[in-house]
């Protein structure tokens, strides 16, 4: 007698074969075979990157490789950074893709060479083999709520491990023009050198490079955020729209001289037709480019979409849009699964399918009508404009759920960017280009990257006093996936053809994801947010209807700083649009790192120091050369034992610095950790670590106490001004071993200790001896380099702790080994 399993087989096998559907359902079975295929290949390509990994014994350690260049580096004053295949390896277990950083020598500081001249490294080409001394670590990036994951960007471009240069590497060979990709990354090299005498020192000389190779690592923060605020960052890059332009003018010359050519008395188009000549030759000119480009996930759309394209053409196969848009996408996750993962796929074919949908409305003219020029182009205007505001309103869901950030200017400033950044920038940039590679001709490539440079500022000169505008963007909330399935819904009703009853209702269904109002704790309750921000510090409290920061991360080096890539994303994710208290504990540049981007994108009621914060944000910009203006707070206070304040049934108490430490203060001037043991080893540091403020948050059920980075002298004497339990504690100093004193410990008890560290951390944060200490007391220990962030819910119910990490597991997340219970 079979068994029930037995029987389960049987009819699953019939349904497989087919054998017992009917035939007008059996292209069912199709769709179920074609995802069976595809999750077994998916699977089995996350296996084997899986498999490629960093051997545990050689995690932060010296390994000796021989490697060869495979992408374009990126270059700055203090460093180089490249992708790289290792070609073999001393120790094994080096797997075959990282990313390789090699610093000048000498440590410029986190402000870099601000006054120094650039530092000199040997010219690094793709296809050059190298031997090299690098300290390789699995990926490691930060974990935060509704935030970019670079451990998902890493995996999805195959890197798997990270090399800091170590010594002096040897040059051994160049393999030259190494297949495919190597062969464009070396061309992308050589185009990038030729157009630098020409971009360098120019404004928007980035610009220029980003759109003729996809280079953008030349464009700087500020003008990232006046493109972010205008909405033309999908301009500042090779985009579907520009690939499109160069195919068709390289069609159309090909179709125009195929139409005249003529061999041994025969015409070439009574041979080849013009139109099959011109379709392979613009399908050519879209794949150079593409290659040139960096093959990015909406460059492969756009190839692959004219590939299909001219296949119909060559093979007189019709094809609707629709399902060239469906089969598109099928291929290119077919060919690589992870460009899920780049935002680039959904834009891209988003902003296609509202084009594709958003021109039905304009239908046909009648048989027989006619206009005249101006009417003609005054209906292409409209036209233009009119499908641009519906990209731009058909976006605005994915564009809020993506990066919680829409602009309001956008569809007025692309109205006149898309043509000049198109018609004029672009070509010219490109012409510049291919002119500046072939010798003789400088004039003639110094004359066009003049003009492109020209039309450029031009354009953007109403587009800055634009994006200046306090109302140019508006910060959208990361609201319940519902919301987002809601707004989809909605965005497929509205943009659909005429005929659909209520298809204006559609846009209404995208209201809740955009007005999305997160809830906040209950009248006498708070949430803490420790966020990921590495070897630094950066807390959000939030009450019923007040936002408190304390500290602002780590500035990482001119460019980059915890402010504005952590703690700015996550406000504006939480609905938080300003913050009525900010507490800057002390001027070390782990904590006060992130204040001046803070500042810049977010007002700020109060603040509270331990120093001259005014002071400490002009030496930041003067080492930076920032001239850029900053919010202040509208008061700023020195924290002070004795200062307190109630609000929502939340007490806040400032339990440290003492008056007699006040005169201390005033030291300001931004200074970044320096390699040693310890922090308090020096001695301007550590006097800044004892005067850190320490503020205690007392709701109607629970108590945190935030402690900046007071050392073991300090908890003294907080205990003998009668410092008692506390539920929950941020670890004082990170963790350093010369703090959490055994008293300290036993005097708080707290239920959870929470501590913020950069994962493999050179100060060696926390102390092992700290951590079992407060175990040992019975206290849970969190870190955020192995659990992520961390959300504590204060409710009458009790506490609840969330970790990122743990809660929302992902398979290419590095593995940590977590203590049991967590």
């Amino acid at each position: 007698m079979p068994t029930l399993a037995e029987w389960g087989t049987l009819v699953l096998m019939c349904l497989l074969t087919g054998r017992v559907v009917p035939t007008r359902w059996r292209w069912l079975l199709w769709v179920l075979w074609t995802g069976i295929f595809a999750v077994g290949i998916t699977v089995v390509r996350v296996e084997y990157r899986l498999g490629d990994r960093l051997a545990a014994a050689n995690e932060n350690r010296v390994s000796r490789v021989v490697l060869r260049i495979a992408g374009l580096p990126k270059l700055s004053a203090d460093g180089r950074q490249f992708e790289a295949e290792v070609l073999s390896s001393q120790p094994e277990g080096v797997p075959r893709h990282i990313m390789v950083t090699w610093n000048a020598p000498g440590y410029a500081g986190v402000y870099g060479r601000s006054s120094a001249p650039p530092a000199e490294f040997p010219d690094l080409i793709p296809g050059q083999v190298w031997r090299m001394a690098l300290t390789l670590k699995s990926p490691s990036g930060a974990r935060n709520p509704s935030a970019f994951d670079y451990e998902a960007y890493v995996f999805s471009h195959g890197i798997r491990a990270l090399g800091a240069v170590r010594g002096r590497p040897a040059y051994m060979r160049d393999d030259g023009w190494v297949g495919i990709p190597g062969s464009a990354q070396r061309a992308r090299h050589y185009v990038r050198e030729a157009m630098r005498p020409y971009v360098d020192g120019l404004r928007y000389g980035g610009v220029l490079l980003a759109l003729t190779i996809g280079d953008q690592a030349s464009i700087g923060p500020a003008d990232w955020m006046i493109y972010n605020r205008a909405g033309l960052t999908h301009l500042i890059s090779i985009s579907g729209s520009h690939i499109t332009m160069i195919a068709a003018i390289g069609g159309l010359v090909v179709l125009a001289l195929w139409r005249r050519a003529h061999w041994r008395g025969r015409g070439w188009a009574e041979r080849v037709p013009a139109q099959v000549a011109a379709a392979v030759a613009a399908l050519i000119v879209a794949w150079l480019y593409c290659l040139l480009a960096g093959w990015g996930v909406p460059a492969r759309r756009t190839f692959l979409m004219l590939a299909v394209v001219a296949a119909t053409q060559i093979l007189r196969v019709p094809l609707s849009l629709s399902r060239l848009l469906a089969l598109v996408a099928v291929i290119v996750v077919m060919l690589d699964p992870w460009a899920l993962f780049a935002t680039g796929f959904w834009l891209s074919f988003g902003a296609v399918y509202v084009l594709m949908a958003s021109a039905q409305w304009w239908g046909r003219r009648a048989a027989g009508f006619s206009q005249g020029r101006r009417a003609t182009v005054w209906s292409a205007v409209y036209m233009a404009t009119g499908l641009q505001l519906a990209i731009t309103a058909g976006l605005m869901p994915l564009l809020a759920l993506l990066f919680n950030d829409v602009s309001l200017v956008s569809p007025l400033v692309n109205a006149y960017a898309i043509p000049v950044v198109s018609f004029i920038v672009t070509p010219l940039a490109l012409v510049a280009a291919a002119v500046s590679i072939a010798p003789g001709l400088e004039a003639i490539a110094g004359l066009l990257v003049w003009v492109a440079h020209g039309a450029m500022q031009l354009m953007m000169m109403p587009t800055e006093m634009l994006a200046q505008w306090s109302w140019a963007s508006v910060s959208v909330a990361s609201g319940p996936k519902i919301l987002t399935v809601l707004a989809v819904v909605g965005l497929l009703v509205a943009i659909a053809p005429y005929g659909l009853p209520l298809r204006a209702l559609g846009w209404a269904f995208m209201a809740p994801a955009l007005f999305w109002v997160p809830a906040r704790p209950a009248p006498g309750n708070w949430s803490l947010v420790a966020l990921d921000v590495g070897q630094g510090s950066a807390l959000v409290v939030k009450t019923a209807t007040r936002t408190l920061v304390f500290d602002t991360g780590v500035r990482h080096g001119p460019d980059a700083d915890e402010g504005a890539r952590t703690v700015v994303p996550y406000l504006r994710s939480a609905g938080v649009r300003s913050i009525d208290v900010l507490v800057v504990s002390h001027a070390d540049i782990d904590h006060a790192g992130g204040a001046l981007s803070l500042l810049k994108a977010v007002s700020v009621g109060q603040s509270y120091t331990s120093f001259a914060l005014d002071a400490y944000l002009a030496q930041s910009q003067r080492l930076l050369g920032d001239s850029q203006g900053v919010n202040m707070p509208l008061a700023l206070t020195t924290c002070a034992y004795g200062a307190s304040w109630r609000v929502d049934g939340v007490t806040f108490s400032f339990l440290w610095p003492l008056p007699e430490q006040q005169p201390e203060r005033r030291r300001a001037a931004p200074e970044a950790p320096r390699p040693s043991a310890d922090k308090n080893v020096r001695s301007t540091s550590g006097q800044r670590n004892r005067n850190a403020c320490v503020l205690q948050i007392q709701g109607q059920h629970h108590s945190v106490l935030l402690t900046g980075d007071i050392g073991a002298a300090e908890e003294r004497r907080l205990l003998a001004r009668g410092l008692g339990p506390t539920d929950v504690v941020v670890a004082p100093h990170h963790g350093s071993r010369f703090s959490s004193s055994q008293a300290f410990v036993q005097a708080t008890r707290p239920l959870h200790v929470i501590s913020q560290n950069g994962w493999q951390n050179r100060y060696g944060h926390p102390a092992p001896s700290v951590q079992q200490r407060w175990e040992a007391a019975g206290a849970q220990f969190w870190r955020t380099d192995w659990h992520g962030a961390l959300t504590v819910d204060s409710t009458a119910e009790g506490l609840r702790v969330k970790a990122e990490r743990v809660q929302y597991r992902r398979y290419w997340q590095r593995n940590v080994a977590l203590p049991d219970g967590d």
